[in-house]
């Protein structure tokens, strides 16, 4: 169960990071307030998990200096996000073990939950892009799973065509890899 936390005034990185660890509920940062949401549903966790996998294999299999990550967090200008997965140059998770910083992040990837739809659908790819973080890919579950790539072009996110399950979704960058977003499922 999670921890109401009793705090005046906003919010600041220093206080969000003191915080005691809690896996009922991610805490995440924007604009001096928090953002509190449940761990994820199953569905969730296994598209999670999968895509992990599938992004460490095509990662070792280009031989990029990168590491991938499920929820992690990441300091952006206006506070602290927590991506279901990230990629990251793997020489900037020497330098701590708690966060990263946007500039670091190469890919960061939400999975849409029905708790999370608008904040990964809207407050995310806002926050992401200013922040600089190059590539935004969102996991639509329900109805069939796809995957929407976005790819930052004049402070926003231009989407490529939605990947749809049963088709075989090709990405090229940060390295490349291809699967069916049907593979997340179950």
């Amino acid at each position: 169960m999670g921890v109401a936390h009793n705090h005046a005034g906003p919010w600041t990185l220093d206080d969000v990071l003191a915080l005691p660890e809690d896996n009922a509920q991610r805490v995440e940062l924007v604009g001096g307030q928090l953002i509190m949401g449940p761990t994820p549903g199953l569905a969730h966790q296994r598209a999670s998990h999968r895509l992990n996998n599938l992004l460490e294999q095509a990662a070792e299999a280009a031989d990029a200096d990168v590491e991938v990550f499920q929820g992690i967090n990441v300091i952006i200008p206006d506070g602290l996000l927590i991506p279901d997965l990230a990629i990251v140059d793997a020489a900037a998770t020497e330098e701590s073990d708690v966060v990263v910083s946007a500039h670091d992040v190469l890919v960061v990837v939400e999975i849409a939950s029905p708790s999370t739809r608008v904040t990964d659908r809207k407050l995310k790819p806002f926050l992401y892009a200013a922040a600089g973080i190059e590539h935004y890919w969102r996991i639509e579950l329900e109805p069939v799973p796809r995957l929407l790539v976005g790819r930052l072009q004049n402070g926003t996110y231009a989407d490529q065509p939605s990947l749809l399950a049963g088709a075989v979704a090709h990405v090229d960058e940060p390295f490349p890899i291809a699967f069916d977003p049907a593979a997340l499922a179950r």
